[in-house]
């Protein structure tokens, strides 16, 4: 079995999601310039040796439907005899497409696969545009159809964890992240993305271009008393709402593997 390792990996920024500076932006072309510059840093490799992609996506659809893996390699200067799939396990659809992508090469099935993951959470809704349950499994078992802050109320119960421990975990990862960003340990991995915005001003339009090199996730200036304040997901439950975790975004990361 061949071993497989990471040859180059980046991304793009993180934009907040509904309002946030990538708003606007399409999520294919988002993985597009990702994918480009992963296979560029990537020492001797080219768009040429790339036998797949594999592009994870929660919700494709509409700016990341239509099989947005191909789209974006495409966009991206990947040749049209390269493969692309885009697989979908919500949350960790962008992780278990560069699982994929590790197994390929480990059994021998491709010796050059690029895997990520692109959503926009501005232009993309959670659930899609349209939901439409399944009536028996609604029936049967509607807790398929949970939403995340209702699992882990779920989980916390389960587990026993408190209210105050959940805070105090919180507060040291928001803190966390934002010393990160601060002193630039993220900065070598993301791409830089030019964007058109538009903004009213004294009632008229506007646009502008602003290119992207950041993306903050953490939030500054949380406090264990800001964090108590949130109410629960559940009237029962332990768990605040998302305002503790990182916020709903928009962006794209992609690593390039190879034997």
């Amino acid at each position: 079995m061949e071993d497989a390792v990471i040859v180059s990996a980046v991304r793009t920024a993180v934009g907040k999601a509904p309002n946030g500076t990538l708003r606007g932006a399409r999520p294919d072309e988002l993985a597009a310039t990702a994918i480009a510059e992963a296979i560029r840093r990537a020492p001797g490799i080219g768009p040429g040796d790339v036998d797949d992609v594999i592009l994870g996506c929660a919700m494709p659809e509409a700016e990341q439907g239509m099989n947005v893996a191909r789209i974006a390699s495409l966009r991206a200067g990947v040749p049209v005899s390269a493969s692309a799939v885009t697989v979908n396990r919500f949350c960790s659809s962008g992780l278990q497409a560069i699982a994929y992508a590790a197994e390929r090469v480990m059994c021998g099935f491709g010796s050059m696969t690029v895997a990520g993951g692109t959503e926009s959470m501005s232009l993309i809704p959670m659930g899609g545009h349209k939901i439409a349950p399944n009536p028996t499994l609604v029936d049967n078992y509607p807790d398929v159809y949970l939403s995340t802050g209702l699992v882990a109320e779920n989980h916390a119960r389960e587990s026993q964890i408190s209210r105050e421990d959940q805070d105090a975990f919180a507060l040291r990862s928001h803190r966390r992240a934002v010393a990160a960003i601060d002193s630039g340990k993220f900065a070598e991995e993301i791409v830089p993305v030019s964007v058109r915005l538009i903004a009213a001003t004294n009632g008229s339009g506007g646009s502008g271009r602003s290119s992207g090199s950041g993306g903050r996730g953490g939030r500054v200036g949380r406090t264990r008393r800001i964090f108590a304040r949130r109410p629960s997901m559940s009237t029962k439950g332990p768990v605040g709402t998302r305002r503790r975790r990182r916020w709903p975004n928009c962006g794209r990361r992609f690593t390039q593997r190879g034997p």
